[in-house]
């Protein structure tokens, strides 16, 4: 699916072309009826029917033998139902050259779009774009891609994609994009200017949005950070780090790969900063609070501020305001959540 903006499309521009056929057509139900009740005497329902299979050209046959009145009336009928489906159909051709069809779609596009809760939208869909996108179909994430070129169309669309053809620097396309209800916004377009400026619009209509940009180099990735991204991403430095890894730590980096292909995610767990709901809380140690054993779920890392601990110990208390960094399957990730309960805010799937 591919759509553009269209600025003051209303549902009430659409059905306006319509009211002068429907006009028509109703007055020549009601004249024709009222002239088969006055002229034959039969009951209104008699009359529709006649007025219906006389204007269709269907011509089950009469109701009843027509008088010479009944017949004139019917010849009217005719001609008038003549008359307004050749005015239908030369509006129906001037609709359709006045892109009327095309406005419609892109009104159901629009409340489709409102109906997306919980998506990512991924602006840019080049090769990076691409991957990204498989990578959240797999998830059965649901993605919208804001891209304008045209030639990129035609590959979203067979891999099933809905796409806004739009300039994603605009406020109101991320804003049609439903930033407000989106999970995270990836801007992955060709320039680290267009990246920067996506990302400064972003943050200006939703500050707390997770948002994720590509940099072409150290510097663009410095500017990006300032503007509010949440993570910046370099192709070239993260290729260069994997291909170092794996001459370095093969088993390692194997071991990743792996671990992406398999049923195991690995999620953060945000903790709320209410000292109220932590009272409820007895233990709070993880011996103590036995996450592992009661979820199955592995604790790979506890950030508490600035500093990271990882591989935490039984030891370790868990408080305010920390991210839970947990590895495991789908099932195991779900009773975690249910173990920290109220003291969680926020989950985000991080990788798979």
């Amino acid at each position: 699916m591919i759509r553009t903006i269209s600025k003051g499309l209303t549902f009430r521009d659409l059905i306006r072309p319509w009211f002068s056929p429907a006009l028509s057509l109703a007055s020549i139900f009601l004249l024709g009826a009222l002239g088969y009740r006055f002229t034959e005497g039969w009951d209104w329902g008699d009359c529709l029917w006649m007025v219906l299979i006389t204007i269709s050209t269907i011509g089950f046959g009469e109701v009843e033998p027509l008088s010479e009145a009944g017949r004139v009336i019917t010849l009217l009928i005719i001609g008038g139902g003549l008359v307004v489906v050749q005015l239908t159909l030369q509006r129906l051709l001037r609709l359709s050259e006045s892109g009327y069809f095309r406005r419609m779609r892109e009104l159901r596009f629009r409340r489709l779009i409102r109906s997306m809760q919980d998506h990512v939208i991924l602006c840019g869909y080049g090769r990076i774009g691409q991957e990204i996108s498989e990578q959240l179909q797999s998830e059965q994430v649901p993605v919208l891609v804001v891209e304008l070129d045209h030639s990129r169309k035609m590959t979203a669309e067979e891999r099933g994609l809905k796409v806004l053809l739009a300039d994603a620097t605009l406020d109101e396309t991320l804003l049609l994009a439903g930033i407000d209800r989106c999970r995270s916004l990836v801007v992955t377009l060709p320039t680290d200017a267009a990246n920067l400026y996506v990302v400064l619009s972003a943050k200006g209509l939703r500050p707390q949005c997770r948002l994720i940009a590509r940099a072409e180099s150290e510097e663009a990735a410095n500017k990006l950070k300032l503007a509010g991204a949440t993570v910046v991403v370099s192709p070239y430095v993260a290729a260069g780090r994997t291909m170092a890894a794996t001459a370095l730590r093969p088993i390692a980096v194997d071991f990743m790969d792996l671990l992406a292909g398999s049923q195991c995610e690995i999620e953060e767990f945000v903790l709320t900063s209410d000292l109220s709901e932590f009272k409820t809380f007895k233990n709070l140690s993880l011996a103590e609070l036995e996450l592992g054993r009661k979820s199955g779920a592995m604790i790979l890392a506890i950030r508490d501020g600035t500093n990271l601990t990882a591989n935490p110990g039984g030891d370790f208390e868990i408080g305010p305001a920390q991210l839970l960094i947990a590895l495991g399957s789908k099932d195991e990730l779900a009773r975690l959540r249910e173990l920290f309960g109220s003291l969680l805010i926020n989950v985000e799937k991080l990788n798979c």
